[in-house]
């Protein structure tokens, strides 16, 4: 029986090299998008045993239509997120709840949804992707940092719940990955970041999946509730 997963903001970037991780494992994969549908599209057809599924994870709704049509996974990668830079102050409530939304809250309830299936096979792998500001805490970036942390918190217990049903709840938190949400960073800024890192680079993009890669498999079978941090040593 082939095995499926979810990968959520799976498009691009660090999703991308998870679904194409996740696929060559052998998974058939559910590719959740919002706005980068063409890429989507582009890479469920490189694949070939892929899935697109388009859906604003800012609209609670949404989490209905993934869980709907990926009721029967055995792995979710809870990687989509949305960045927010600014002064907290100048935050409005409406940008941090839809922030909260879709970097905490849809990971936390399309779980809630698919867990039953899983418990009642006891079996399952979830995987959360946090950030090393989920750790640390970032300067402006107070509300996606926030949101990173609960994701840390939500691992943690979410694993103790349901070790005892056979299923893995693992977190990576990256440091800064050559992806599209760095875009707004000059050469400059870059650099300087880099220079604070001891590995002197910014991570790729496949050194995340290589790590999802070791999580759902039954190389890490004894490994439930780990926050792993792939940052360089960056804010070790």
């Amino acid at each position: 029986m082939i095995k499926s997963a979810l990968v959520t903001g799976g498009a691009k970037g660090i999703g991308r090299e998870v679904c194409k991780t996740l696929s060559q494992m052998g998974y058939r994969v559910y590719i959740h998008c919002n706005k980068s549908i063409e890429e989507a599209n582009a890479l469920c057809a490189e694949l070939g045993n892929a899935t697109v599924i388009q859906a604003d994870l800012a609209n609670p709704q949404s989490v209905n239509i993934i869980a709907d049509l990926c009721k029967d996974v055995s792995v979710i990668i809870n990687n989509a997120g949305a960045p927010l830079v600014d002064m907290f102050d100048n935050v409005s409530v409406d940008a941090s709840n839809r922030l909260f939304q879709i970097n905490l809250l849809s990971a936390m309830n399309i779980v809630r949804k698919i867990l039953p299936n899983m418990l009642s096979r006891k079996e399952g792998n979830i995987v959360n992707i946090s950030s090393v500001f989920g750790e640390s805490g970032g300067s402006c970036e107070v509300d996606y940092s926030t949101t990173k942390a609960a994701l840390i918190g939500f691992t943690k217990a979410l694993a103790k719940e349901v070790g005892p049903s056979g299923i893995r709840v693992n977190c990576i938190c990256p440091g800064i990955i050559d992806t599209d949400m760095n875009e707004n960073l000059s050469f400059e800024d870059i650099d300087a970041i880099c220079d604070e890192i001891p590995l002197g680079r910014m991570g790729e993009p496949q050194e995340i999946a290589h790590c999802v890669e070791f999580l759902v498999s039954d190389k890490s079978k004894y490994i439930t509730g780990s926050i792993i941090d792939i940052n360089g040593g960056w804010q070790a």
